[in-house]
């Protein structure tokens, strides 16, 4: 298995991003007329989709997403590409990647609250003098914003791209002096967890 290890950047000099809020009636119409690599990015089984929680909700909005339980949550889809639980020791998530350029995926925390995962799916045409986030970001890229639990310590947090398929994050708790290795020994019960659909 191959890993390649992601830097997670704390500080973004983008204010404007996300700005543009992805509505529902949009996103029917982004998905009617988009192709596979569309449904792939933004399907209901993906990190990435607004249906993701069976529920129209923006990824560009911050989630709470460890505050539920996967059973509970993602109870509607079979074999749900993504995954996420807690340990005594850390919080993690494991989701597969659409097939995109590995390098335009950025793992970015805002003040130490919020992880934003995104990155580029479509590259040509887009405008080179302005970021594609500020705009109408989905159709260019992606993003899932995540709030951060009050208990997780996220300047040790490790990001890993295994296989080129599987976002493997790892966020230890500041509550527990134990070290990040016990969260890596958790890796072959949830990084085997994510599955191609």
């Amino acid at each position: 298995m191959t890993s390649i290890q992601v830097e997670v950047a704390s500080e973004d000099q983008s204010p404007n991003k996300w700005r543009v809020p992805l509505k529902e009636d949009v996103f029917a119409t982004f998905m009617a007329k988009g192709g596979p690599i569309v449904h792939k990015v933004f399907g209901d089984k993906s990190l990435f989709g607004p249906l993701l929680f069976k529920k129209f909700f923006d990824p560009s909005d911050a989630f709470p997403l460890w505050e539920f339980e996967q059973g509970v949550l993602l109870s509607h889809l079979q074999n749900p590409c993504v995954h996420w639980f807690q340990t005594d020791a850390c919080c993690i998530l494991n989701s597969e990647l659409p097939k995109i350029e590995k390098s335009s995926l950025v793992i970015h925390v805002e003040n130490g609250k919020v992880i934003e995962i995104s990155g580029v799916w479509k590259t040509h045409g887009e405008s080179k003098t302005r970021d594609w986030r500020s705009g109408k970001w989905w159709e260019h890229g992606f993003v899932r914003r995540l709030e951060l639990p009050d208990n997780t310590d996220w300047s040790k947090m490790e990001v890993y791209v295994k296989n080129e398929t599987v976002l493997d994050i790892r966020l230890p708790k500041s509550t527990t002096p134990t070290p990040l290795e016990y969260c890596r020994g958790n890796e072959g019960e949830s990084a085997s967890s994510a599955t191609t659909a």
